[in-house]
């Protein structure tokens, strides 16, 4: 007994699956794991190193070279990138994508190895490595923290309060906090009572330290007991500064520090970062949720946790959430699960039109089945409905339905042909169970390469695969179990109308299929001519694709923009964040603004996974927009670069939008490889002039910056040698002049606070009397003036960053398509590359391209390494089924021809070309390949019983409103999509594709194999 039999004659095991398919499968779809995006691992690693003073050359030789050839060494490396900078390297590590995410950290640990052992390398002065590998940690929920009246002091201590209620919350992984501004203890002293009393950095340093050091004093035994002694001295305030004895031992004269100084505290005056929202003076928190929960249900606690923590909120402060994902996720999902009822609606629909009420209702009936029990497998599995997996069941839908289709129709034209039910049901179980398989598992493969694919771009979409495995293997295995038993009990009293012997023999009497009769037949006769017009639609159409748009990933269509402000490098961080401070109040009064947040000296938090954040640039700020409508985000991106333009001319400003998938910096990027800064950024130069004389690039920047100016003070050796000071100790007079000097801790509790000494700001500010600062002699033990030993200070020009790539200095030129052409990076790519690449370069420079095509090229490699693989598998699979090269070779002739249909639709809608169009070309070949195996399965059957032109003819005949059907289940259920910006190229490629080949599959296969089987006689006109 087969097992569509067992089901058959048993309804308890057909009630238990349908229960188990339709309860289960509504229990996960309240329970199931949402997200807006899927996640993808970030197989990147920053490694940090401080060298104060140094040079940005000094630091790329000494610091960022040895660092680079000991992590070149890791068999894991896909490239390495640095930014030597003045004083600070900062080196990216990117892991190959073929490893997964579970070794990471193992790679982790062996780089930090690898850290460890380059530091012995290291010149005196540089500060330890700090190696960051936490890049995959997205604050989903991210909020600004601000008030008038306060203090960025005090807003760390309630934002603190927060941070600890908030990390408390079930399913919360991190809370971090972003914008706080180090505390410091300041001691200001004029540098001429520094002379008169003769106090030193030196003497300073030391009385500090040894009287706030902590140190052991012991214990003492009394009795039975130990007595820990506590050592006397430490700080408990500020004020007990004042009190420090400064004056040297044995002198006569008692000095304290509040007679030569003024103590204070308060932030550092050069924060490496700073945030402001909606132009006010904020810190931000982001809160990070643990994988694998329910975003939506740890959503809603916070949310209610954060009301309950209102009522302790200090007057005057506010809270303004930027980004929610939790509402991101329900806004997202519950628009595809729009589009999918959409979808849905318009599949059954088309179904109970074109097979009857009855036959629609099964095979609607399986399709919920279908996607109940799909819903209830991810969950068993820990697929989350996103936007990736909950697109995949929208193309299963019209891909389900086919199975259940072949089923119902094949017992509907038995019974037309007077057959038993049973025996109907039966024999066309055992004619189809086998090729139904075979073109499952070929649909299926035509997705593998997405499975299969280690890059991110592949880990982005792999629940595509994953959903389309699991969905249409089950709708196979539903097809030959359930589907006979709805069949059996809609059709169990169904009349059959009393026909003529003649009419019973022809099920197909209908004029559709008289017409494609004859049709078909027209076209065997003329196969010469048939064949050769393909081929000229097919070339036709492979020309018309150079003149289809190109674009990697579309823009994200949440209502949130960036705009990027690069000033003057050198610029002070407190400028830079005061211009944008300007730009971000101009931009808040601005109509459909909900909210801003700017960052300045760095990039934010990452609060969505496909968000890359700018290192550490004190000219950098970012301004980040949410409207309330993303439709006039194009009208407020003109209007900002417009102002910005004509009030702040010295402002590079890029916009950008949110991108789908992961992406780069920049869209194109132009990557200058050799040796001489002064040739890269001639190079360089020609570059810019060719981006901007095609007029669609929004700005260009170099990622070396402008040179900026430096101060070069001219130290005489033998000067300082008799007048006992070193270059060293004119440094520290420098540095104390005019940045301040730490000379001790100070402890607050947990907080840890350097104490700095520097003059008043009227003497610390004064550049004009540089040569009048006073620097300690040694030899003299008295303060001498430090033109007795400077001759001069002259202003030189340095490059500030020197970027490298694989060890290789390269300097990046950066540019993206101006908004308001509506172009895309593609579509410029292609006018300016040719010009580029055409440039006369000197011997050992080069040129290479990133951006947008490098991450499409890289996503594309990833695909199509495991294409051959998926490919193959399924070429072996058709050849297997009907132990014929000749038949498969037939079935995949009519691929390629889908692209005249895929060129049209392009052409047409004017969408441009993707990477989920590319997959949509691997779907689409599974689909025709399923078709064409059907089809030419039934040419086998009636080969058996007719010539070869009436068993072509008849199978063609006897597929037609299958094949019809599924296809147009699949365009119009299709159609929400091409709403969605992300899914719109996909749903191009298969709606038109698959429309156009799905004639050429009922029309141009019957050609091509009786092209390929010569033995059948060929009808007469």
């Amino acid at each position: 007994m087969g097992i569509n039999e067992s089901f058959i004659s048993n309804p308890t095991r057909v009630w238990l699956v349908i229960l188990l398919l339709g309860v289960g499968g509504l229990i996960a779809l309240f329970n199931i794991g949402r997200l807006e995006d899927p996640a993808f691992t970030i197989k990147t690693a920053v490694v940090s190193v401080q060298y104060p003073g140094a040079s940005s050359q000094q630091v790329e030789e000494e610091v960022t070279l040895p660092l680079e050839n000991a992590l070149q060494r890791l068999p894991y490396v896909d490239n390495i990138t640095s930014i030597s900078a003045v004083g600070l390297s900062q080196i990216t590590v990117n892991i190959d994508a073929r490893y997964h995410s579970s070794e990471l950290p193992q790679i982790w640990d062996e780089l930090r190895r690898r850290v460890n052992d380059a530091t012995l390398q290291f010149p005196p002065g540089v500060s330890p490595p700090f190696v960051n590998d936490d890049f995959g940690d997205v604050y989903g929920y991210f909020f600004s923290v601000y008030g008038d009246s306060f203090t960025n002091p005090e807003l760390r201590a309630y934002a603190e309060q927060l941070r600890r209620q908030l990390v408390l919350v079930p399913g919360v992984g991190k809370v971090a906090i972003g914008g706080v501004i180090p505390e410091q203890v300041y001691i200001e002293i004029s540098r001429a009572k520094m002379a008169a009393y003769g106090v030193t950095l030196a003497r300073l340093a030391d009385v500090l330290n040894r009287q706030n050091m902590v140190s052991d004093a012991g214990s003492m035994t009394v009795g039975s007991e130990s007595i820990r002694l506590h050592p006397t001295g430490g700080f408990q305030n500020i004020d007990e500064l004042n009190n420090v004895l400064i004056s040297p031992a044995g002198s006569t004269h008692s000095i304290y520090l509040r007679d030569i100084a003024t103590v204070s505290q308060g932030v550092t005056d050069h924060p490496g970062n700073i945030y402001h929202a909606n132009g006010r003076n904020a810190l931000t928190i982001g809160v990070s949720y643990i994988p694998g929960v329910n975003v939506m249900n740890i959503g809603h606690a916070l949310e209610a946790r954060m009301k309950q923590l209102s009522a302790d909120k200090p007057a005057g402060i506010e809270l303004k959430v930027f980004y929610d994902q939790a509402a991101e996720v329900k806004k997202s999902v519950d628009g595809f699960i729009i589009n999918f009822l959409m979808a849905l609606a318009i599949v059954v629909g088309v179904l109970l039109i074109f097979m009857g009420l009855r036959s629609g209702i099964i095979i609607a009936v399986s399709l919920a089945l279908n996607v109940l029990g799909t819903l209830l497998i991810m969950y068993l599995f820990g697929i989350e409905l996103q936007r990736i997996s909950l697109g995949a069941l929208i193309i299963a839908l019209s891909m389900l339905v086919d199975n259940a289709i072949v089923v119902v129709e094949g017992v509907l034209i038995s019974r037309q042909q007077g057959n038993p039910l049973m025996s109907a049901i039966s024999h066309i179980i055992k004619r189809s169970a086998l090729p139904l398989l075979g073109a499952t598992v070929i649909a299926i493969l035509a997705f593998a390469p997405i499975g299969l694919s280690q890059d991110s771009t592949g880990e982005y979409c792999k629940s595509l695969f994953q959903v389309l495995l699991i969905s249409l293997m089950l709708s196979w295995v539903t097809a030959l179990t359930l589907t006979p038993v709805l069949v059996k009990w809609a059709f169990a009293n169904m009349p059959v109308p009393e026909k003529k012997p003649d009419e019973q023999a022809d099920p197909y009497g209908g004029w559709i299929f008289r017409v494609y009769r004859r049709l078909l037949s027209a076209l065997l006769v003329r196969q010469t001519v048939t064949l050769v017009t393909l081929a000229a639609l097919l070339a036709a159409s492979v020309w018309g694709f150079g003149f289809v748009r190109q674009n990697f990933f579309p823009s994200s269509n949440t209502p949130i923009f960036f705009v990027d402000l690069w000033l003057p490098y050198g610029t002070d961080i407190n400028y830079t964040a005061r211009v944008a401070r300007e730009i971000e109040q101009n931009i808040s009064k601005q109509e459909g603004v909900e909210n801003t947040v700017t960052t300045v000296g760095q990039g934010g938090m990452r609060f969505i996974l496909t968000y890359n954040g700018q290192r550490q640039y004190s000219n950098y700020a970012q301004i980040m927009v949410r409207m309330d409508d993303q439709r006039k985000i194009a009208g407020l991106v003109r209007h900002t670069e417009q102002d910005i333009q004509k009030n702040y001319p010295e402002v590079n400003a890029r916009l950008k939008r949110i991108m789908f998938g992961p992406s780069g910096d920049s869209a194109i990027e132009v990557r200058i490889k050799g040796s001489d800064p002064d040739t890269l950024r001639s190079i360089a130069s020609r570059v810019d002039k060719i981006i901007l004389d095609d007029g669609a690039a929004d700005g260009v920047r170099n990622d070396w910056q402008d040179r900026s100016k430096m101060v070069r003070p001219v130290f005489s050796p033998y000067l300082g040698r008799e007048l006992g000071v070193d270059k060293g100790e004119v440094d520290s007079a420098l540095q104390m002049n005019f940045s301040g000097s730490t000379v001790g801790i100070y402890r607050d509790g947990s907080t840890l606070m350097p104490i700095v000494l520097r003059p008043p700001a009227t003497e610390r500010l004064d550049v004009d009397h540089m040569a009048n600062i006073m620097v300690w002699s040694q030899t003299r033990q008295q303060f001498i003036p430090l033109s007795n030993v400077v001759s001069d200070f002259k202003v030189e020009w340095e490059d500030p960053l020197i970027m490298r790539r694989d060890r290789i200095r390269m300097l990046t030129v950066q540019t993206d398509p101006d908004a308001a052409t509506g172009e895309t990076s593609g579509d410029m790519l292609a006018r300016i590359k040719p010009q580029v690449e055409a440039l006369t370069l000197p011997h050992g420079y080069s040129i290479e391209w990133g951006g947008d095509a490098e991450n499409s090229a890289e996503a594309q490699e990833g695909l199509f390494t495991t294409l051959p693989i998926g490919f193959l598998m399924m070429f072996i699979i058709t050849v297997l089924m009907f132990s014929s090269m000749k038949n498969a070779i037939a079935i995949w002739l009519t691929v390629p021809l889908a692209l005249i249909g895929v060129t049209f639709g392009f052409l047409l809608t004017g969408i441009p070309f993707g990477f989920m169009a590319l997959i949509g070309l691997l779907s689409l070949s599974g689909m025709l390949i399923r078709n064409g195996i059907v089809l030419v399965e039934e040419i086998g059957q009636q080969k058996k019983e007719k010539n070869q032109t009436e068993a072509i003819i008849y199978a063609a005949t006897s597929r037609l409103r299958p094949i019809l059907l599924t296809a147009f289940t699949t365009v119009l259920g299709l159609a929400p999509l091409l709403l969605d910006v992300f899914f719109q190229s996909m749903a191009v490629v298969i709606m038109f594709g698959l429309g156009f080949a799905t004639v050429l599959t009922l029309l141009v296969l019957p050609v091509i194999y009786n092209c390929f089987h010569r033995e059948g006689k060929r009808i007469q006109q």
